[in-house]
């Protein structure tokens, strides 16, 4: 199998890692030093330091028509502010080769007669309807992955053939993808999880306490499902890897950069810097405010995420926020 992974960020680093073990696979980035940077020390050392680029795995900038002319599948690694550009750029030449992307969040609103942001897939289709696309998802930090140990992915897309490929490519002795048609509940999840680590960062940071963070992992979830219900998703969707098993990952694992923008922020750091310091892409500070917004046009409650934009917005303290999550009414679960 011949595969492209275009952005060679830790993500599709990661994965070009361990799929070269079993495929012809080329990792495309944009920046033309960071290539032939990687060529040369055949490692990552600014995204994926400590794991080497195997031999085999192929590290390109050449011209989207040169890498993608003959693969059996395309991933995109690429941030989702990135997606658009990427999908609009492909959509020409690409509409009959399956196709995923990695990204999980809400895109900007791109104007104020749509507050509320797309979720990848509607970005796609907007962009490139009849492209064969779909999403690689769940609980997944790229190191581990990457060192080969254990993990677990869920592929969604409406097409069966992308789902296939998908399966084909990633799924080994230490990465198990399972397919599943609910586009929408695995991309909600993936989005807002970012969303509920934040909040728990801001939590295990203030030093609330392993009840407090049980309880709002929990509760994180029932926003999450609310949410993407609203939205069409499954309900079981929310219960599987990109729903529970994202959450618990993202909320709890030190290597989570949207738990360490929590913790940091509780600790007293301006947002500018604490981003700053992380070096990489923290989507739960991009897509936290489309998430309300959208949960907003929708008519669905989402306390947990609103606190979070209110602290990201330095509205509100975390002290403040707490407070406020608590003081709330009593209800029925």
């Amino acid at each position: 199998m011949k595969l492209a992974i275009i952005g060679a960020g830790a993500w599709g680093t990661a994965l070009a890692v361990q799929a070269c073990q079993r495929h012809d696979v080329t990792l495309w980035a944009r920046d033309a030093g960071l290539v032939q940077t990687l060529n040369q020390q055949r490692e990552n050392t600014l995204y994926l330091p400590g794991h080497a680029l195997p031999a085999s795995l192929q590290v390109s900038h050449a011209p989207f028509s040169e890498v993608l002319s003959a693969v059996d599948l395309t991933v995109l690694a690429t941030p989702m502010v990135s997606l658009r550009a990427v999908l609009q750029s492909l959509a020409p030449t690409h509409r009959q080769k399956p196709l995923a992307w990695l990204c999980k969040g809400f895109e900007a609103a791109l104007s104020t007669a749509q507050p509320g942001g797309l979720l990848a897939h509607e970005v796609q289709a907007q962009v490139a309807a009849d492209m064969l696309a779909g999403v690689l998802s769940g609980p997944s930090f790229a190191q581990e992955v990457a060192a080969g140990q254990p993990a677990a992915l869920v592929a969604a897309s409406a097409h069966a053939s992308v789902r296939e490929a998908l399966v084909q490519a990633f799924h080994g002795d230490n990465l198990r993808v399972y397919a599943n048609e609910d586009v929408v509940g695995v991309e909600v999840g993936g989005a807002v999880k970012n969303v509920m680590a934040i909040a728990t960062g801001l939590c295990d940071g203030m030093q609330l306490g392993m009840n407090a963070r049980a309880a709002l992992i929990t509760r994180g979830l029932a926003e999450i499902t609310r949410l993407g219900l609203a939205m069409g998703a499954r309900a079981d969707t929310f219960m599987g890897l990109s729903g529970l098993g994202d959450l618990v990952l993202t909320a709890t694992g030190d290597l989570s950069r949207n738990r360490q923008v929590g913790l940091a922020l509780a600790q007293g750091h301006p947002l500018e810097a604490v981003l700053q310091s992380l070096g990489h892409v923290a989507e739960g500070v991009y897509s936290a405010h489309t998430v309300v917004a959208r949960a907003q046009q929708l008519g669905v409650d989402m306390p947990i995420a609103q606190a979070v934009v209110g602290v990201l917005q330095g509205h509100t303290s975390p002290q403040q926020a707490v407070a406020a999550l608590m003081g709330r009414g009593a209800k029925g679960e």
